[in-house]
């Protein structure tokens, strides 16, 4: 069944309470759908670093290939997971990622159990791991896309900025509590565990959540946004309405996105924020523990700061965003805030790989990530406004080029490390942000349309 609170009726000063309400429970669920799912994804590298490396004989280089299967397999398929999602809806989308996500995380632990010989491990975790990322590709667009059938334009950035600080969240807990779980049950049932909480959180999503708020509880423009116009798309594109009272943007639609130079600038750049995230996600844990021996404990708390950090800065850039934009007007005021983030995260970067003190390393690198974090909800905000009646669409093209140039990230840094130096295998991602922030110079966010930005009391 779909969440459907009644509304009674619109009560003084702003939206009626049961819509309120039902913004904040889907928030919620939102929210926790990006943590577990997040949660999942970097385990492996808690996993990776404390056991499978060691108990498996595997290299760092070969654990990138397996850290990035996931990330291949899930940007490929991407652009097909957002076409789903305006075609069926965020609450199936999400409903099929996370019994998948559950799924291929259990099986993650089931293969430690010596269903195949240990000179296979390595390939079957590769195919499971590959799977989990295919089913994972609706999180995001299918989030984002949900946020702006919800919510108005003004709040729109501060919830994409706390659904995705929600996944930040994951990486900031996941060597601390994932160690203790895999110290506690080993590895193999701390998959299998996760794997079920994963479930009886999809379970509850199934139940409760909706595409939409409750006819009657706003306006139409605020419960459809800007997505659902019949006539036209926000992003320009023809369409017309399917009898329903949504929007269907003509075929041709597809290659005219693919075309648009706002989505390509917007794609390359979040594909830099993409590879500065992965640096850390997958590799800073190894660098505090192997590169710089600071031991095993330290290690998985230091790796956790710079997560934990973001995941705070996030919902704070989606606050931030629409006050700039006040200052400065809807387009420039929406490109200033990932501007500033974007170059001042790189610099930072470079700070902490030239400290020498741990003190020094740890608050530098836990900056940089933070920094970068105010831009997330901006990135999301503007690519779902920019496509309309294809923000789903839209969202995974941008989603796409932050994994396929993040998904290197893994691969790379051990690669470049191994020939260079780990400083220039870190230093590689400072380079790679200051050209995503230059891209924002050349985007022109569109304003989202009339009647869509009813503000709540």
């Amino acid at each position: 069944m779909s969440f459907q609170p009644s509304v009674p009726g619109a009560q003084a000063g702003g939206a009626p309470r049961p819509a309120r309400e039902g913004r904040l429970w889907m928030l919620l669920l939102l929210m926790a759908l990006c943590f577990i799912s997040h949660f999942n994804r970097a385990s492996m590298s808690s996993a990776g670093d404390e056991r499978l490396m060691k108990q498996f004989g595997i290299q760092p280089e070969a654990m990138g290939w397996l850290y990035s299967a996931f990330l291949i397999v899930y940007t490929v398929c991407m652009v097909p997971g957002g076409v789903f999602i305006d075609r069926f809806g965020p609450r199936v989308a999400l409903m099929i990622m996370g019994f998948g996500s559950a799924v291929f995380c259990a099986l993650t632990g089931v293969v430690g159990w010596g269903v195949v010989g240990e000179a296979q491990v390595w390939l079957t975790l590769l195919v499971v791991r590959s799977s989990m990322g295919m089913l994972t590709t609706p999180l995001h667009p299918g989030c984002a896309r949900a946020a702006v059938n919800w919510f108005p334009a003004p709040q729109r950035a501060l919830a994409n900025g706390l659904i995705t600080g929600a996944a930040l969240l994951a990486y900031a807990v996941v060597h601390p509590v994932f160690g203790g779980l895999m110290d506690w049950v080993d590895w193999q049932w701390a998959f299998v565990i996760m794997g079920a909480l994963t479930a009886l959180l999809t379970l509850v999503w199934a139940c409760w959540a909706a595409d939409f708020p409750p006819r009657g509880a706003e306006s139409p423009q605020t419960q459809h946004g800007p997505s659902f116009h019949a006539g036209s798309s926000s992003s320009g594109l023809p369409a017309k309405s399917d009898g329903s009272g949504r929007a269907v943007v003509f075929s041709k639609g597809f290659g005219v996105l693919l075309l648009d130079r706002n989505i390509i600038l917007l794609t390359l750049s979040y594909a830099a924020v993409g590879y500065f995230q992965y640096l850390f996600f997958y590799w800073m844990h190894y660098y505090f523990d192997t590169i710089l021996h600071l031991g095993k404990t330290e290690s998985r708390f230091y790796a956790g700061l710079p997560n934990l950090a973001m995941a705070i800065s996030m919902p704070l850039g989606g606050w931030l965003t629409p006050l700039v934009q006040r200052w400065f007007g809807h387009g420039r005021g929406q490109t200033l805030v990932p501007r500033f983030s974007m170059l001042m995260s790189a610099g930072l970067l470079l700070l902490g790989i030239f400290a020498k003190d741990t003190f020094w390393i740890v608050l530098w690198f836990t900056l940089s990530l933070g920094v970068l974090g105010l831009c997330e909800a901006t990135f999301w905000t503007t690519s779902v406004e920019m496509g309309g009646a294809r923000g789903g669409t839209v969202a995974a093209i941008m989603n796409t080029g932050g994994n396929g140039i993040g998904l290197l990230a893994p691969i790379l840094t051990p690669m470049v490390s191994a020939k260079l130096g780990w400083t220039w295998g870190i230093s590689l991602g400072a380079m790679v942000g200051v050209l995503g922030a230059a891209c924002w110079w050349w985007i022109a966010p569109r304003p989202p349309e009339p009647g869509s930005s009813p503000g709540l009391a």
